[in-house]
């Protein structure tokens, strides 16, 4: 493996300002085993989101460049070892790569902070849960049975799973580095190669698997990423003839347009989505646990996760005492530089993601009552910072309650009936998560399976077990993953057949 040596040696800490030291001054591709820039020499500036200032050139992927890493990919399949090795010598791998990442955590957790914004806290959880991702898929392609079906003293049939080829992985922008490990993990596991094409916004992380890859063994050409823009790099390798299958998470307009570009050729996709998921709160729940639950529901991340119930509805008998407790905790949230531990909420991704997130604030104060936020924090005057922002009375035609804003803003509304609950819960185009909150155990398991989501946590916030499937339904994706369904994408599930006794077949054309 070759590396690139181009980095900037001193870090500092200025202004509250956290620089991680070490940091590349360029980001280059990775096909084949070896850091590459792109074929054009063409790249683009990467940002961090408290300066807002340049702190890398990327390399951007054109074609040309997908073309490569394709053929880097589809030769290690062809001919390399990776698609062949017994489960166990994968899982070994695997292994190494979960003992990588753990043994760098701290690292990773720096890097990511600086790179997105998010709280450094919660960007070392993020670290942790990508070491578990390996480790989960590692366990279970060893402990994979496929099924057998026998029919006594005729036929015995079962099935024979292959790895499909090289999967194209498209990944998000928010907590980029575990998100990749989503999609890594399961696909690796399954024998399949790789080229990853990581968000523009965030590519810093992703450079770092390259290293922890080679050094725990992955065969050349079983994994290659290439930055760049979607509509260049993303588009590129959607529309390669040569990548079966596409796992893409992102927004829903852009999972329109990769669902059109993969018909031509046919290619499995699995997307996950927008949201715009409901959190259902109960005169009869545990309000504590509920407020403690809506606000790391839609605050955490810096309410950039797809899964963020943004959209509380309250039952109106407990609605204004609610809301009062609501807001005076979102009042108090600590937003600040994001390698303070002290830090709950940083600075949002990029300054075209805070002006969005900023439109939707304004838009807010004509359609809600404003409760808590509505702007910058006043001690914050650069950097993409947004106050936690909390609307009250949000009727259901509003846009802030329709769209999806993926910033730290919540819109609350009340409700007087089970069944005026169920309406606004699913009054939207998105599908992905739902959370309800109600002592009532009949209500619960009711409700979840009306509820028009892939994804229901009853009296809990977003813990999700990795071998569950995770996807929503609607506007927020197609298929789903997690545990064997990953598997399940991931190859190509082949049934054999094996006649015991004698055929008996019609005879056509005998005599």
């Amino acid at each position: 493996m070759t590396t690139t040596d181009t980095t900037a040696t001193t870090g500092s800490s200025t202004a509250g300002h956290f620089v991680p030291e070490n940091l590349p001054t360029r980001i280059q591709h990775y096909i084949g085993g070896h850091f590459v820039d792109s074929v054009s020499g063409k790249t683009f500036d990467v940002l961090d989101p408290v300066s807002n200032q340049t702190y890398a050139t990327a390399a951007a992927g054109q074609q040309e460049d997908i073309d490569l890493a394709v053929a880097a990919a589809t030769e290690a399949f062809e001919n390399g070892p990776w698609p062949g090795m017994k489960p166990r010598e994968r899982s070994r791998i695997l292994n190494r790569i979960a003992d990588a990442i753990e043994a760098q955590d701290a690292r990773l957790a720096e890097l990511e902070t600086f790179d997105t914004g998010l709280p450094i806290t919660q960007a070392l959880g993020q670290a942790n849960r990508a070491a578990e991702n390996f480790r989960f898929f590692a366990d279970l392609i060893v402990a994979q049975a496929d099924d057998t079906y026998k029919v006594p003293g005729s036929q015995i049939n079962y099935v024979n799973r292959k790895p499909v080829g090289v999967a194209g992985l498209i990944t998000p922008w928010n907590t980029p580095f575990m998100l990749e490990s989503w999609k890594l993990a399961p696909a690796l596991a399954s024998g399949c190669t790789v080229v990853l094409k990581p968000a523009e916004f965030t590519p810093l992380s992703a450079s770092l698997w390259a290293g922890i890859f080679s050094a725990a063994g992955l065969p050349d050409g079983v994994f290659n990423l290439v930055n760049g823009i979607g509509e260049e790099a993303g588009d590129a390798l959607v529309k390669h003839p040569g990548v079966p299958l596409i796992s893409f998470t992102g927004e829903t307009t852009t999972g329109q347009t990769i669902y059109r570009n993969c018909a031509a050729n046919l290619k499995g996709m699995s997307m996950e989505l927008g949201g715009k998921s409901p959190a259902i709160v109960f005169a009869d729940a545990d309000l504590d646990a509920a407020i403690d639950s809506t606000l790391f529901g839609v605050f955490s991340l810096n309410g950039e996760r797809c899964t963020a119930g943004s959209r509380i509805l309250v039952e109106r008998t407990v609605y204004d005492d609610f809301c009062a407790r609501y807001a005076a905790r979102a009042r108090n949230i600590v937003v600040g530089d994001p390698h303070d531990p002290k830090t709950e909420v940083g600075a949002l991704v990029h300054p075209e993601h805070y002006a969005k997130v900023m439109s939707y604030v304004e838009i807010g104060k004509t359609e809600g009552r404003l409760l808590a936020g509505g702007g910058r924090p006043a001690h914050l005057a650069e950097g993409n910072y947004v106050s936690p922002t909390v609307f009250a009375d949000v009727p259901p035609t509003a846009r802030i309650f329709q769209e999806e804003i993926f910033g730290p803003v919540v819109s609350i509304t009340p409700f007087d009936t089970d069944e005026e609950a169920l309406a606004l819960a699913n009054g939207v185009k998105y599908g992905l998560a739902a959370y309800l909150w109600t002592g009532n155990l009949t209500r619960a398991h009711t409700f979840a399976q009306a509820i028009e989501a892939g994804m229901v946590w009853l009296n809990s916030h977003n813990v999700r077990d990795l071998r569950t499937p995770f996807g929503g339904v609607k506007a927020s994706g197609l298929g789903h993953e997690g545990g064997y369904r990953s598997i399940d994408f991931y190859t190509d599930q082949q049934a054999v057949h094996i006649t015991l006794g004698a055929v008996h077949t019609a005879r056509f054309g005998a005599a």
